[in-house]
This record gives C-alpha cells, sequence and structure tokens, in this order.
C-alpha cells in the first residue's frame, strides 16, 4: 500500500485562532450528490462537487467553521459531518426526487426559505457565502440579502459560452439544446445573479473575459481563483511504485492512454475515440481505456455510449479500446500514475480539474483548446493541448508523447511542478479569504 504524503499548512498571525472564536462561512451548491465521499459519475455530479467539499476542507484548516448547504433528496440525511468544523447541511425541496440543475430553480423559492428558518431558528451567523454555479447563486444571494452578509459567487461555467459554443458547432440542435439546457432562463439569471452579488469569482482568464464581454460586469468585481487539488493524495510516485500500480491494474507492456469523467455531449469521448484511432495506427502497442459514468435517471446518455462503442468498431480497434464505468474516489491517484498518458477531450470544459489531478501525479497529459486550464500551461513542457474537434490534432498529440520519451519525462516533471505551485487547495482557500477581505465587506471577522 502506497504511502500517503501529508499537506502541512503554513499559517501566518492572520489566520490563527488565538484566543478568538472561529468565523463561519455558508458553502451552498444545490445541486447533485453532494457528500463527504461523492459518488462521482452520478448526474451532475463531478468537479464542482469535489471542489466544494475540498476547499471547505481546507478552509476548516484555515480556521473556519464551514457549513455545506445543499439540496435533501433521495433519503439523503440531513446532515453529514465531512472533517472537523465542516458539516453538509440538506434542506429538502420540490419532492424526494433528483432534479436535473437546469431546472432546480423553480425549486429554490421553497429552499431558501427553509433554509432561513433554520438559520434563525440556530441563530446562524455568517462571515460570508460563497455560492456555486447559478442555481445555487439564486439561494446565495437571497440569503445574503436577507443575513446582510456579503455573498461571493462562483459560477464554474458560464451559459452565454456554453450555448454560443453549441450552436455554432451543432446548428441543427438548437432547438433541443434550448429544451435540454434551458439557456434562456440561465443566463437571465445568471446576469442578475453576477450584478448583485458582492464578488464574482473566475476558475479561468476565459472566464474573465466573458464576464466583462456578455455580461457587462466590472473587472472590479471579478477575482480570478483557480480550482485546486489535494496534494495529499495526488502526487507522484516511484518508478518502481508505478510498475506495480501497472501490474496491478493489467497495464503492464502496454501504452496506455487514459480519460476518465460523466458520460456526456460535452465532455467529448466521441472525438477521444476518434483521436486515439490517429494514435493507434502509429503505436502498435497503445491502448485506450475510458472510465465513464454513466449512472443517471435519464436515458439520453445511452445513445452516446452506443455512438462510442459503434465508433470503436468502425476504427477497428476493439481489442484496444476498454469502456470501464466510473471509478472510486480511492482509485483515481492509481488510475492517473497508471496512465502513460491522460486526455482531457471536452468539447466544453470551463477548466478540467482531471487534467490538474492527471498531471500533480505525473502523468504527461493532453488538453483540450475549447476550456480555460490550456492558457495556464507552458505547450510542451507543463502539457500538450490541442482541438478536440480535430482528432487528428488531437491524435497525433498523443502519438508524440508515446513516441519520444524525452517529451513524455519533461511533461511529466514540469507538469507535478505546475500543479504543486498553482493549484493546491491551500493556496486556493487563501486567495478566496484574501479576495474577501479586500472587497472591504462588512461583517467579517478574520481569523
Amino acid at each position: 500500500m502506497l504511502e500517503e504524503s501529508k499537506t502541512i499548512i503554513s499559517k501566518d498571525d492572520s489566520y490563527t485562532t488565538q484566543g478568538r472564536e472561529r468565523g463561519r462561512i455558508a458553502m451552498i451548491s444545490t445541486h447533485g450528490y453532494v457528500a463527504a465521499e461523492p459518488p462521482l459519475g452520478m448526474p451532475d455530479t463531478g468537479g464542482q462537487v469535489v471542489f466544494v467539499i475540498e476547499l471547505s476542507k481546507m478552509l476548516a484548516e484555515l480556521g473556519y467553521v464551514v457549513d455545506i448547504w445543499t439540496r435533501q433528496f433521495d433519503d439523503q440525511p440531513e446532515r453529514e459531518k465531512v472533517a472537523e468544523n465542516v458539516e453538509i447541511r440538506r434542506v429538502p425541496c420540490g419532492g424526494p426526487d433528483f432534479i436535473p440543475k437546469e431546472y432546480l430553480y423553480k425549486s429554490l423559492t421553497e429552499y431558501t426559505s427553509k433554509a432561513k428558518k433554520i438559520i434563525a431558528e440556530e441563530n446562524i451567523s455568517y462571515d460570508f457565502i460563497n455560492s456555486h454555479y447559478w442555481d445555487a447563486g439564486l439561494v446565495g444571494q437571497s440569503l445574503s440579502q436577507h443575513l446582510e452578509t456579503p455573498h461571493v459567487h462562483t459560477p464554474h461555467s458560464i451559459g452565454s459560452w456554453k450555448r454560443k459554443q453549441m450552436e455554432e458547432d451543432f446548428p441543427e440542435d438548437k432547438a433541443a439544446f434550448e429544451k435540454t439546457y434551458n439557456f434562456t432562463e440561465r443566463i437571465r439569471n445568471e446576469q442578475a445573479i453576477y450584478r448583485e452579488c458582492d464578488t464574482l469569482v473566475a476558475t479561468t482568464p476565459i472566464q474573465v473575459d466573458l464576464f466583462e464581454s456578455d455580461y457587462d460586469i466590472s473587472s472590479k468585481k471579478i477575482v480570478m481563483i483557480p480550482p485546486g487539488y489535494d496534494d495529499s493524495r495526488f502526487y507522484p510516485v516511484s518508478a518502481a511504485s508505478r510498475e506495480v500500480i501497472r501490474d496491478h491494474m493489467g497495464f503492464s507492456g502496454k501504452q496506455v492512454v487514459t480519460s476518465i469523467g460523466r458520460l456526456s455531449r460535452n465532455k467529448g469521448f466521441d472525438l477521444l475515440v476518434d483521436a486515439f484511432a490517429v494514435a493507434a495506427e502509429r503505436n502498435p502497442n497503445a491502448y485506450l481505456f475510458m472510465a465513464l459514468g454513466t449512472e443517471t435517471d435519464e436515458t439520453t446518455e445511452d445513445p452516446m455510449l452506443e455512438e462510442i462503442v459503434a465508433k470503436v468498431k468502425d476504427h477497428g480497434i476493439e481489442d484496444r479500446v476498454t469502456i470501464g464505468s466510473s471509478l472510486p474516489d480511492d482509485a483515481m491517484a492509481d488510475f492517473y500514475r497508471a496512465s502513460d498518458v491522460f486526455c482531457l477531450p471536452s468539447r466544453y470544459e470551463p477548466f478540467g480539474m482531471t487534467a490538474v489531478e492527471a498531471m500533480a501525479c505525473g502523468t504527461p497529459t493532453v488538453v483540450t483548446t475549447n476550456g480555460g486550464l490550456y492558457r495556464t500551461l507552458v505547450y510542451g513542457s507543463e502539457a500538450l493541448y490541442a482541438d478536440s474537434f480535430d482528432p487528428h490534432d488531437f491524435g497525433l498529440s498523443i502519438a508524440k508523447i508515446l513516441k519520444f520519451k524525452n517529451l513524455s519525462d519533461r511533461l511529466s516533471d514540469k507538469g507535478a511542478h505546475k500543479a504543486r505551485s498553482l493549484f493546491t487547495w491551500s493556496g486556493i482557500a487563501q486567495q478566496l479569504i484574501n479576495a474577501v477581505h479586500a472587497s472591504k465587506a462588512p461583517k467579517l471577522s478574520f481569523v
């Protein structure tokens, strides 16, 4: 069993709690399966849920009590402890069943009313509220006004950008996109939330540009804070340890290209199959392993899986492609470490947390240019990036890493260093606190 490294957080005087009561933060993330150990791959449950959980734990390490407010459904418990001074608070609304995030807003008036009652009964006060995605933003803004507490909103993705990209690339599906993603309602609410919140958090430079151009938000309100990763879990291991992991996963003697995520049109796994076919033609020892989360209440994802399987057969690479189910969270780090190349092939991706985790584990990574992460990376040194709408371009990028060991070694070393220097949760948490402090909003008691 691998020995995990330990994260050591350096606290200066501004973050100590000597002789003072801890501050309190409300994190709001209403959709999906928010849990201490989130079931990744379930509908609307992925990078954002991990972001909220990990950021909350690190804020607690910095001296805060953190309440994570989410929706209660599927017989989930009302309260769940995540870590010391971090607790999930679930409030029911809209019935007992799962509701897709695009239509959850219809039930949020009920949610907010119940949350206000709980907060009043328990006499809770917050230093600030941090909401995530536009559904939670509606709740966060209402609670902020009611409690006279600063509201920091983190959108994670932006409706105007996603709608524009999808309609440009698939104009014949415009009506279907509107029905599925509810873009008109989403963008209308995003506009109001972005203007009314106290601080707007962009996770990439692209988002900063879009807030200003598409929503006419002043740059004075915007702060850029990238997502983080848990550096006590995701880190490189020795060559000997890596070979043990590869043998356990059945990767020995192969050059394995991997990807992981929820099966969704915007994730680009069908394009990755096309790209891998390009790489496989040049490398007879290349194999593709995709871990796809397909558990959902909807049936619309079934045709996507059928399409991917059909593509594999059309390329004649059935014996070189494995499509597995989503991995448990505790298997993720070894999955990255065992890979020779990790791919983020998304058509649309606000950031790409799995790519950062892979880089942190020392895995050479190819990311999409249809997202925000690539603008923070040095091409050829920290990662390669390619257009996921161009399978030939993406496939050649994969093939180069598999062929040239010097390139692979450089990406492994420099990519891991970049992840450690820019994306650890301790740094992200302190950036958030600094952003609230810089806004000079009232009622802040820093610990």
